[in-house]
């Protein structure tokens, strides 16, 4: 598999069933006839979906109020950072570098392991270890988070050759392939509506390691921008497909 490019989406689990359906809902809500119909799209047995709703509740998940259930104020900030996924806040570009340096040692692996996900979050591509770096074109900056602000050091910096260091922090024929790909598949009429779930799933799974280059550094004909509005419009009609078909026998 290329670096950048996530591997398919595997089956989903009961849980990621409701997960996946109530994060795409507008409110983020479902009565459990719906869920459970939902879960039967994939082969989960109403007893299974029942059973995973009631450990969601138990684990802070989930709230459930007469039969409905809806994401907790957790979930919902997940819910947030996807939102970003799905309309970034892009800035114009003025030739600059966000450079993050790690300059603790010795970290214990859990901090390590918060480190890369923080810097992912944050679109920083590594250039070698413990040196991260992207354009400064984003609203999001690795420097807010207090866990890595304490094993790092900021810098703003530039480049004589931008277009080169993009290519060497990211994988961008690969990302650009599978973009290409997916976009190929969210153009198929005759994908099935458990098919078309888990494509949204698999979709947003490649935005989120978007590098959201400024236009000066994108390859030609790149389809990141193309990809995430189609896949927002893509979302937005799968979640009513799924709704239409969780209350069709509700």
């Amino acid at each position: 598999m290329p670096e950048g490019v996530l591997p398919p989406v595997t089956p989903l689990t009961a849980r990621s069933v409701v997960l996946n359906a109530l994060l795409g809902m507008r409110p983020p809500a479902l009565p459990v006839s719906s869920l459970v119909r939902i879960g039967d799209l994939f082969g989960v047995a109403e007893r299974t979906t029942r059973v995973a709703l009631t450990r969601m509740v138990a684990d802070g998940d989930l709230t459930a109020e007469a039969g409905v259930y809806r994401l907790t104020r957790r979930l919902a900030r997940r819910r947030a950072r996807l939102d970003e996924v799905r309309w970034p806040v892009i800035t114009d570009w003025d030739g600059t570098w966000a450079m993050a340096v790690v300059t603790t040692t010795a970290r214990p692996q859990a901090e390590r392991v918060a480190l890369r996900k923080v810097m992912l979050e944050a679109r920083m591509g590594e250039l070698r270890e413990g040196v991260w770096m992207r354009p400064r074109n984003v609203g999001r900056s690795p420097a807010d988070d207090a866990s890595t602000a304490d094993q790092c050091r900021f810098f703003t910096t530039g480049t004589d050759t931008p277009v080169d260091l993009a290519g060497t922090l990211w994988n961008l024929p690969a990302w650009h392939e599978e973009a290409h790909r997916l976009r190929a598949q969210l153009d198929d009429p005759e994908l099935s509506l458990a098919e078309r779930f888990v494509l949204a799933s698999e979709v947003l799974r490649h935005l989120v390691v978007d590098p959201l280059l400024p236009p000066a550094l994108q390859p030609a004909g790149w389809p990141a921008d193309d990809l995430r509005a189609r896949y927002v419009a893509f979302e937005a009609t799968v979640a009513a497909e799924v709704r239409r078909h969780g209350e069709a026998r509700a």
